[in-house]
Parts: C-alpha cells; sequence; structure tokens
C-alpha cells in the first residue's frame, strides 16, 4: 500500500513526463537563470547554461519525435486496422452504464485528472492531492469499436480548469464524450476470429485434463473393466477427446472481437488527446522550434561567458 505522499509524488512524476515541454521551457530554465543572476559568478553561469542546453537538446529530441510519429503514422479504419501500431479518430464513449464522473467539478466525462494545491506561508502553491481516472472507454470511427485503456498516456486536453477558494487552488483537465478523440498506440484484437489455436494442441490439452480423474476416464473407456486403457480403448479416447476439442474449438472461435488500443510494450509514443493531428503537429513543432533556440541560446552564453 502506497503512502499518500508516495502517491503524490507518483503523480506529479506522472504530470512532469506528460507535460515535459511546458515544464521545462517556464520552469526548469526559467530557474537556472534565476540560479546564474542570484550567484552572478562565472563558474555558476556556465553550469546554469550548460544545463539548460543539455535539458533544451533532451527536450528538442523528444518533441521532434512525438512530431515525426504522428506526422508518420496514417489514421487507420478500426475494422480494418492492422494489428501492431496505429493512429485512430473517432467519438467517446463510457465503456460501462455507470458513467466517469470527474472528481472536482463531478461532470460526466471520459477521463480527467485534478489537481488540489494550498498556499503556505511562504505564500507558495503546494500540492495537496492529485489524482487521474484510469477507466477505459469506447472509441467509436464509424466502421467499429474499440476499447482504450489510458493507463500511462500521454494525455492532452483543451479542458482544463482553474479556479481558488480560500486557501486553495484546483484544476482539472478532462476528455469529454462530445470531443473528437485522436488517439496513438498498441492495437490488439482478441477474439474467436485471433484464437490460432491448432486441433491438435487442444486434443492433448483435452487428453491431459482428463487424465487428472482417472476414475472417471475408466470408467467411460475401460470396456473390459481390467482397471487399465488397452490401445483400443485409448484410441476410443483420443477419438472422444478430438470431438470434444472440435467442439471447443468452434465455440472459442465463434467468440465476438474485441478491439483495443493500449501502451506499446516497446515504449513507444502513446498518446490521447481531443486536439486533431494538425494542431498536435503544430504545437510539437513549436516547442521543437523553441527547444533548438534555448539550447543554441545557452550555448551562446556560454561562449559570451568564457570571453
Amino acid at each position: 500500500m502506497l503512502s499518500a505522499s508516495t502517491q503524490i509524488d507518483l503523480d506529479l512524476f506522472r504530470s512532469l513526463r506528460r507535460n515535459y515541454a511546458q515544464l521545462i521551457t517556464s520552469g526548469s530554465q526559467l530557474l537556472l537563470l534565476v540560479v546564474g543572476i542570484h550567484f552572478r559568478t562565472q563558474q555558476a553561469w556556465l553550469w546554469c547554461l550548460a544545463i539548460m542546453a543539455l535539458i533544451s537538446l533532451f527536450a528538442w529530441l523528444a518533441a521532434l519525435h512525438r512530431l515525426r510519429t504522428i506526422n508518420g503514422t496514417p489514421t487507420s479504419k478500426i475494422a480494418s486496422a492492422a494489428q501492431g501500431y496505429v493512429e485512430l479518430i473517432g467519438t467517446g464513449k463510457n465503456a460501462g452504464e455507470t458513467p466517469v464522473i470527474s472528481t472536482l467539478s463531478l461532470l460526466p466525462c471520459l477521463w480527467y485528472r485534478y489537481k488540489i494545491e494550498c498556499k503556505n506561508s511562504d505564500n507558495e502553491w503546494q500540492t495537496e492531492s492529485s489524482g487521474e481516472s484510469e477507466f477505459p472507454f469506447l472509441l467509436f470511427d464509424g466502421s467499429a469499436a474499440c476499447v482504450v485503456d489510458p493507463s500511462g498516456a500521454e494525455i492532452i486536453t483543451a479542458h482544463k480548469e482553474t479556479w481558488t477558494k480560500d486557501k486553495y487552488r484546483y484544476t482539472e483537465w478532462k476528455l469529454l464524450g462530445i470531443d473528437t478523440i485522436y488517439a496513438i498506440g498498441e492495437f490488439k484484437t482478441i477474439g474467436g476470429s485471433t484464437n490460432s489455436e491448432k486441433i491438435n494442441d487442444m486434443v492433448k490439452a483435452v487428453l491431459a485434463e482428463w487424465k487428472e480423474n482417472m476414475p472417471e476416464l475408466l470408467a467411460r473407456f475401460d470396456l473390459n473393466n481390467d482397471g487399465e486403457l488397452d490401445m483400443q480403448e485409448w484410441a476410443l479416447a483420443r477419438n472422444a477427446a478430438r470431438r470434444e476439442a472440435e467442439k471447443r474449438l468452434t465455440q472459442a472461435r465463434s467468440e465476438p472481437d474485441t478491439n483495443y488500443l493500449m501502451r506499446p510494450d516497446d515504449g513507444r509514443l502513446f498518446l490521447i488527446s481531443n486536439l486533431s493531428p494538425d494542431k498536435l503537429a503544430r504545437r510539437y513543432s513549436i516547442w521543437t522550434w523553441a527547444h533548438l533556440a534555448i539550447f543554441f541560446g545557452a550555448l551562446a552564453g556560454m561562449a559570451w561567458v568564457l570571453q
């Protein structure tokens, strides 16, 4: 069981990872500049500018990777999507009968994230509570439906609300059922059409299951009641096991298919947003150039300090 403080730390780590671009430029870079101005020594400025350059280089690579992934992955239809890494666009709907209700505004939604901050004695905002939903939702694109599991996804939404009350500040992000949802991740179909089990393997499994209850097996196939199964009786048992295996395979392959979109195991981008691919691409393009400008600016600053 995680403590409350540990859970808050984990939530903050997820937030840092998913909002790296804004936080790096508006948070870390600004803090480093403040440190350099405060100490005003050549060594301090060199360290601060070097760290700024390193952070900006990392952020540039991350933003460029996202930009290329979005631009380079074609949109697939759910009904005809290949198994593997795909991009989907459609409308969302709750997967169950019970709607997902956001924690702060108490509105029905597909997904939410929230943060509650309290102003401390230094007049600074300190996070007291945060979290997000991990309930799957359905995505429809007119061809079929797909279950989207948002666990581990980077989620970018245009729905962000912030308000204050007394000494508390509340922030909430949401994906709504009226949104057009963009999602890119690992696509898997589970059901009858994906059942690749072979009949011989199923026969072996049935026989192994029957052998666990030898008295019943002997009662069915020991025709001469000698307490053992001879070759002819084993042949009867195998034929019966084959019929049972064929019945089970037919039933399994008649099960309806269910499509899933989830976090790729190989670490590739898993992104869900209510922004269009064009807007997402423009967003990452701007961050790519911004990080590159900060990187070269930091290098130029280091050269100037060394003069």
